[in-house]
């Protein structure tokens, strides 16, 4: 890991801390100023981050909040990515998906029930 006190730009170590799959996924979450950094909005992915530092971005269905620990010299494994750190509140359990409705062994389904059925779907795609 690097010394304590160093500085790296945030798109670069969102990518060492295995936050984005690519570097420019990081740049592009960045650039959209959809990355917070102690409270303020950054725009550039070329902002330098420090230890001690806290970010609040969005990742998927989810806004994390985490404190930066250390800067990472590579992106390594899963665990060694973990040290670089520490998050503020944990993802909340996904609620279950809604059950799609089944046809006990009645055959095709009527109409009425195919309707049914694509309306739950549409409902899922929304």
């Amino acid at each position: 890991m690097a010394e304590p006190g160093q500085k790296l730009r945030i798109d670069k170590w969102l990518w060492h801390a295995r936050f984005f799959k690519t570097r420019s996924l990081a740049a592009k979450i960045v650039s959209g100023g959809k990355l917070r950094v102690n409270g303020q909005p950054i725009s550039k992915p070329a902002y330098s981050v420090a230890a001690g530092d806290v970010l609040t971005f969005p990742q998927g269905d989810a806004v994390r909040v985490i404190r930066v620990l250390a800067m990472g010299d590579r992106r390594g494994p899963a665990p060694e990515a973990r040290l670089l750190y520490d998050d503020l509140e944990p993802p909340q359990p996904k609620d279950p998906q809604p059950q799609v409705p089944r046809f006990e062994g009645k055959g095709r389904p009527t109409k009425k029930d195919r309707r049914a059925l694509q309306q739950t779907r549409t409902d899922l795609l929304e």
